[in-house]
């Protein structure tokens, strides 16, 4: 995996203000291998000072290890400093192989280690891991407190990270339904339809089986009124999941003869 160059862009999906620091795009202790994982941490800086007094210590280092440390930092204000886009030395030894420094990405939160957390901080912090998380395909579950991955360290002080996670599925969860179309959105909340059922959905299978051409030719026996009949019966029967997995072999998908989130889309041509 190259430079991060993409995270001032995840960064300004959250909403907050964005800093890229000069020279982030090059910035790192060589090119990030891969990202597995989220670090977060507090910064153990002043209690004062502005809204992110710690920048220069989170990029250039300090006495027995070199900067950056984090690939990001995070104001008091909730805004947001994209500070690297390589390597960092944020989180070693680390008892998880996907959060050490070649597989995670570190956030420095600007706290002096006791106080409150601004209600717009924690806020930014959260949605910083939630468009992390979609962006390199993470579960919540690989977001991470500093003292859940390193048991020497305490940070980031006070924050229920069972809380914090939960909050960061939630928003990856709302992303994902908004990244659908409303016909998506249907399709996805169809119900599956199997051997057995009795429903209109079943009936809803066989007019679109007609629409593409899949009707067995029985339906055409004696008169239009086999068709209709068949059109209309509720009844999934072995004969429709017959032609169910004909239509499926057509369309290249697996022949399981359920209707389903994978067939759903093809029926309706989604």
């Amino acid at each position: 995996m190259p430079f991060l160059t993409q995270l001032a862009d995840v960064a300004r999906r959250t909403g907050f203000p964005v800093t890229e620091v000069s020279g982030w795009k090059t910035r790192g202790h060589g090119p990030q291998p891969e990202v597995q994982g989220i670090v977060c941490h507090h910064t153990a800086g002043p209690a004062g000072g502005g809204d992110y007094p710690s920048l220069a210590v989170v990029r250039n280092g300090r006495p027995g290890l070199d900067g950056p440390l984090s690939q990001f930092g995070l104001g008091r204000s909730g805004h947001i400093y994209v500070i690297a886009a390589g390597r960092c030395w944020h989180n070693a030894p680390s008892t998880s192989p996907q959060h050490d420094n070649s597989s995670s990405i570190g956030i420095e939160a600007e706290n002096n280690g006791s106080q409150p957390w601004p209600d717009a901080q924690k806020d930014a912090y959260i949605r910083l891991c939630a468009e992390l998380c979609r962006e390199f395909g993470l579960p919540a579950a690989r977001v991470k407190a500093h003292r859940e991955v390193n048991t020497s360290k305490p940070d980031p002080h006070s924050i229920d990270m069972s809380d914090f996670r939960a909050a960061v599925a939630a928003l990856v969860k709302d992303g994902a339904e908004a990244d659908l179309s409303w016909t998506e959105k249907i399709v996805k909340n169809l119900p599956m339809v199997r051997l057995g059922d009795d429903n209109y959905d079943v009936k809803t299978v066989r007019g679109c089986l007609f629409a593409r051409g899949h009707v067995p030719p029985t339906a055409y026996a004696g008169s239009e009124a086999g068709l209709e009949g068949w059109l209309k019966s509720t009844q999934c029967d072995t004969g429709l999941v017959e032609l169910v997995r004909g239509f499926q072999r057509a369309e290249g998908l697996d022949e399981d003869g359920f209707v389903g989130p994978k067939t759903w889309p093809s029926l309706l041509r989604v």
